[in-house]
């Protein structure tokens, strides 16, 4: 049953994506290109999309923070509330990447059906720094410590 609510989700955040234009790179880097409200090419349609799926996500923890999960036999939270140099590191990366390309992870996957040669070497690169960062952290001294723990715990 898990595997069909994974599928479930996804396929709704792939409809999300579609339907509000977020696969579209030209549509990524016309909001992205700040610099383009002076001559009225910047887009902010965007903005509207995130500041909606902030507030729906934002209910959807406020009621699901109470109950037990229905697939799993207990909620996992975040614990690691700082902000550190490794948070900071991928935020910038991500962030050259979603502004050089104009996809991030879920839309570039999606974009994959246009078989777009820049699409499948994103994805391959995407892959790529994905293992890399696997194999680091597992060469890594120690796991982070502390970064899940039941959500018993994280309640306070």
């Amino acid at each position: 049953m898990r595997p069909l609510a994974s599928l479930v989700c996804g396929f709704i955040f792939g409809w999300g994506l579609f339907i509000s234009g977020m696969i579209r790179p030209a549509k990524v880097l016309g909001f992205l290109d700040v610099f383009g409200i002076p001559a009225g090419t910047w887009d902010p349609s965007l903005a509207v999309v995130m500041a909606a799926a902030l507030a729906v996500s934002a209910v959807g923890y406020a009621l699901i923070q109470k109950r037990r999960p229905i697939f799993a036999t207990q909620a996992y939270w975040p614990m690691q509330t700082a902000i550190d140099r490794p948070l900071i590191a991928g935020a910038v990366l991500f962030g050259i990447g979603w502004g050089l390309v104009g996809l991030c992870p879920g839309p570039a996957i999606e974009n994959l059906a246009t078989l777009s040669s820049p699409v499948i070497v994103f994805v391959v690169a995407m892959a790529v720094g994905m293992a890399a960062h696997n194999f680091w952290q597992t060469r890594s001294a120690a796991p982070p410590a502390g970064t899940l723990a039941p959500a018993s715990a994280a309640d306070g």
